[in-house]
């Protein structure tokens, strides 16, 4: 760092002793802006703790702004949330050396390291939870539904692939603390990943709407999402409002809702998560070898015709046995079993 970094680290501290506290947000990015290494951030954490200042979630509220109307419930959360803030900030980030070697042991059974990976990762938690404050759930709660992706994540990963654990646990965390809204903000819950494509969406049409001054078009949110068009239609049925079925309809309120709603139908949100996964199931089985792949194809349906065909109807039309057919698909569907987009979409619905 040059002179004018420690000019502002020192203008930083002096704001953090003035105030008792520090806005956690806005330290993260000081940290990023200024590209801190963990020694560089280490002296950090070292001179905030030596000058008791706390890294806090609501540090620039003044005390009228947070109280809360709840009495000492709310007083408690709020407690327990600066607690875990400042327990969040005492463990150091791990280098990617560190991060292989602790997956490592997580591997042969450690459990000592496997919580040291949480502990130096719920900062990422934190930083992605409060994308979703507004959602009638505290941060808190929101960090606690992350915090169940977190160690997900760390139970699935696979240092060999090379890829960086933060990379990888995003996705995760993000999963969980969306689950965590749709389940707990809505009547009906919707598969999570049709309710991060909702909000994909939503950005969309918020972003277009104030650059045109109009309501966007189908085809103007599916190009800026980069989504089909089919996919933007089909997640705004299955998003539309939740209506009660016992709500009276016609003039004289002679009728309920549920009366025109037909029982044996798929709903928007079945038929959408239906779609979903049948699309990743042709990716998957697209990557197959060729003959496992035609054999899962006609074996399963999902070579256009939707007719799936016995074992000794695929070995008369390919000149197999049915035994060197069975072993095939079986070959076929263990490929599919360690699909990593499969198991992302089965996990999220």
């Amino acid at each position: 760092m040059g002179p004018m970094a420690d000019e502002q680290i020192r203008a930083l501290l002096e704001k953090g002793e003035e105030q008792g506290c520090l806005n956690l947000s806005q330290f993260g990015e000081f940290v990023q802006e200024h590209e801190l290494d963990e020694e560089q951030l280490t002296h950090l954490y070292d001179e905030l703790d030596a000058r008791h200042i706390d890294l806090t979630d609501d540090c620039a509220r003044s005390e009228t702004e947070s109280t809360f109307v709840n009495g000492d419930l709310a007083v408690a959360t709020t407690d327990a949330l600066q607690l875990f803030l400042n327990e969040a900030a005492k463990w150091p980030l791990l280098t990617a050396e560190e991060e292989v070697e602790l997956a490592k042991q997580i591997e042969r059974g450690d459990p000592q390291a496997k919580e040291r990976m949480i502990n130096s990762n719920l900062r990422l938690v934190v930083s992605i939870a409060k994308r979703y404050q507004g959602h009638d759930l505290h941060l808190l709660d929101l960090i606690q539904e992350g915090i169940i992706g977190l160690i997900r994540a760390v139970e699935k990963f696979d240092w060999r692939r090379g890829f960086k654990f933060s990379t990888y646990a995003t996705w995760w965390i993000r999963q969980a603390v969306q689950r965590g809204v749709a389940n707990k903000s809505r009547t009906i819950r919707i598969p999570v990943h049709i309710v991060e494509r909702e909000q994909k969406i939503a950005r969309a049409e918020r972003e277009l709407a104030t650059k045109l001054g109009r309501q966007p078009t189908e085809q103007e949110v599916a190009k800026r999402t980069k989504l089909p068009l089919k996919q933007v239609r089909e997640v705004r049925q299955a998003a539309r409002a939740v209506t009660s079925l016992d709500k009276p309809i016609g003039a004289e309120n002679e009728g309920s809702f549920g009366e025109l709603v037909a029982s044996d139908q798929e709903t928007p949100e079945e038929e959408v998560t239906y779609s979903l996964q049948e699309k990743a199931l042709r990716r998957a089985v697209a990557e197959l070898p060729e003959r496992e792949r035609e054999i899962v194809k006609l074996r399963y349906g999902l070579n256009g015709d939707r007719d799936p065909k016995s074992l000794e109807a695929i070995g008369r039309e390919l000149g197999l046995t049915r035994e060197r057919v069975r072993q095939i698909e079986a070959a076929a569907l263990e490929r599919l079993a360690v699909n990593r987009e499969l198991d992302a979409i089965s996990d999220a619905a």
